[in-house]
């Protein structure tokens, strides 16, 4: 017997299917060509397609979480490799959000699990920034942390061989990093833009080619 929850989302299904023309599916079906890869939290309350509005075929989406590209997840750079390779985007997003749980449990000394190898990656970016977080007050120092994580995953990104070897063949590639403000559903653009070796945080992490 079917779950009643899953039975409900059976059914919203059929009705959205019901609801659209059949042309949108025939396009659908022909292939995606998204101008954006989108790298976000997997809180079910920031999905990507939705506070921006956009449709299918429209972004492609990697969330985790807390945002997190770490040099040596493979599912990220997967991610990252078919979207700047083959899909071509022209814009590569980092999205976080104010009152993030991964970043909040990667501020305290409670243990969660297996999940704390993975925030260990924001707990270094907290000790790698102390006089930062210590000049802001205590209450503060979520968002700020939030904000630095985001930048963090925004030089990560750049730092790749598959960004950087799309510069180097003259591609028009962009990376951003956003915070999406769940109270009020607003997004703030970190102005953190970084479109060519020029803008990365350390030349140690060029790339020669």
């Amino acid at each position: 017997m079917i779950d009643d929850n899953l039975q409900k989302l059976l059914d919203n299904n059929k009705e959205w299917a019901e609801s659209m023309s059949p042309e949108f599916f025939t396009t659908l079906s022909s292939g995606q060509n998204p101008k954006f890869v989108w790298f976000g939290c997997s809180d079910s309350r920031v999905p990507a397609e939705t506070i921006v509005k956009s449709k299918p075929g429209e972004i492609f989406v990697h969330r985790n979480i807390a945002n997190q590209f770490v040099h040596t997840d493979l599912n990220s750079l997967s991610v990252l490799e078919y979207a700047v390779n083959h899909l071509n985007v022209e814009h590569i997003i980092v999205c976080g959000h104010y009152g993030c749980g991964g970043v909040l449990a990667s501020m305290s000394n409670k243990q969660c699990g297996l999940v704390d190898n993975w925030l260990r990656n924001i707990k270094d970016i907290h000790w790698n920034n102390q006089s930062l977080m210590n000049s802001v007050e205590p209450e503060k120092q979520a968002d700020l942390l939030v904000e630095l994580n985001v930048k963090q995953q925004v030089y990560n990104i750049s730092a790749t061989s598959i960004v950087q070897g799309a510069w180097a063949n003259g591609r028009k590639l962009k990376i951003h990093g956003l915070v999406y403000h769940i109270g009020t559903g607003r997004l703030s653009n970190l102005n953190i833009d970084m479109e060519g070796e020029q803008d990365l945080c350390n030349q140690i992490y060029k790339v020669s080619f």
